[in-house]
């Protein structure tokens, strides 16, 4: 934008140099440059910075007013990870002619704060002097939470297939070499361990293919009429089966229940891991109440609410916002800390809610909520 100046009717227009900015819209394309998620530097012909954007700021915590007008290299004084400056070894303004941009790197800012850093030059006409570097900034610590979550997966993963693979090779080398030795009720009970570990390695990996649908948006759910009632009376009588007193449980149906279309194993999923909560963590009595609800979709009236509680100690507040998290565990120790997760992500993508709140009864409680409309081709 020029702006002109007079003294008197009729005087010569002067036009001045556009001033530098750190709002507006320089690039003529219709967008302020504060509006931007990303940070925003861009330098003039001449080198100079005319563009510094509220991210930018943010990123490299310059004052817009103490980088406007100044060398790109002085208001942006980047560093490669070996220590040297990033402006004197990529010379946008004096390289190779036929360059265009540099790619996403992580470059240091003064301090060692490490950034994304990319570059584009721009020139008015094929291999002509560059007319302007537009530099995108962004900051690294979500990426970094990435990687450090995806290293505590990594370890999560090795720690926990370590010790029944150990047992499995341990049992069925000794059998092997000396199988001969043992009675058929040592064989047996050895045989039964290698088993049960050989389930546990099997559920591990079924969580980590959750995990990864879940994360990529690929879990599929393939809505079958369920029985919800029946469903949570199956888990209950495999408990009472292995031991537990009947009295341990208390199953309510609201009745009527409307029809509900879920994915049946992804559902027995969510209940498993909700009860198993309940009775290892859980004291007393575990409730379990179903009824009918508002459904938490948009368009549609009805949907079944699922709430498990127990008489525990329950969850303490400050831990209420991370229990649906990755690797978080309860007071005692046990498990991948994976299951909430996974339960989380399977309720989401029937399109339902879950949350986790104190039971009337002092203990843990998790509700979850599913729409129950048919597919779309028997509506």
């Amino acid at each position: 934008m020029s702006v002109g100046t007079s003294s008197a009717p009729g005087a010569r227009q002067v036009p001045r140099p556009p001033a530098p900015r750190t709002s507006g819209d320089p690039a003529g394309l219709g967008i302020d440059p504060d509006q931007l998620p990303d940070g925003l530097v861009v330098a003039d012909e001449h080198g100079r910075v005319v563009c510094f954007n509220a991210a930018a700021v943010r990123i490299t915590a310059t004052p817009a007013a103490e980088a406007l007008g100044q060398p790109l290299d002085s208001a942006l004084p980047l560093e490669d990870l070996e220590g040297r400056r990033w402006w004197q070894l990529t010379d946008p303004y004096g390289g190779l002619a036929i360059r265009v941009r540099q790619p996403e790197r992580n470059l240091l800012l003064p301090g060692g704060r490490e950034v994304l850093v990319t570059a584009r030059y721009v020139r008015t006409e094929r291999l002509g002097p560059v007319h302007r570097v537009v530099v995108t900034l962004r900051d690294t610590e979500a990426r970094r939470r990435t990687e450090r979550s995806h290293a505590e997966l990594i370890a999560t993963v090795a720690h926990e297939l370590r010790s029944p693979l150990t047992s499995v090779k341990g049992f069925t080398a000794t059998l092997l070499a000396k199988w001969e030795r043992f009675t058929d009720d040592q064989k047996r009970l050895m045989l039964e361990t290698v088993d049960a570990d050989a389930d546990r390695v099997t559920r591990l990996i079924a969580e980590l293919l959750d995990i990864s649908r879940i994360d990529s948006g690929r879990l599929e759910v393939r809505r079958q009429p369920v029985d919800i009632g029946a469903a949570v009376g199956r888990h209950i009588q495999a408990y009472v089966a292995s031991g537990l007193e009947a009295d341990r449980f208390l199953l309510r149906l609201a009745q009527p229940l409307p029809d509900l279309w879920a994915d049946p194993d992804k559902v027995d999923q969510v209940l498993s891991n909700l009860l198993e909560n309940a009775v290892r963590h859980g004291e007393g009595t575990v409730t379990i109440d179903v009824t009918p609800t508002a459904s938490p979709r948009e368009g549609e009236d009805t949907g079944t609410s699922v709430t498990v509680s127990d008489e525990g100690a329950g969850i303490p507040e400050e831990s209420m916002n991370r229990v649906f998290t990755r690797f978080w565990r309860g007071s005692k120790r046990g498990g991948t800390g994976l299951g909430l997760y996974i339960v989380k992500g399977i309720v989401e993508a029937h399109g339902g809610t879950i949350t986790v709140g104190r039971a009337p009864g002092g203990g843990a409680e998790f509700r979850f909520t599913l729409p129950v409309a048919a597919p779309a081709y028997l509506s």
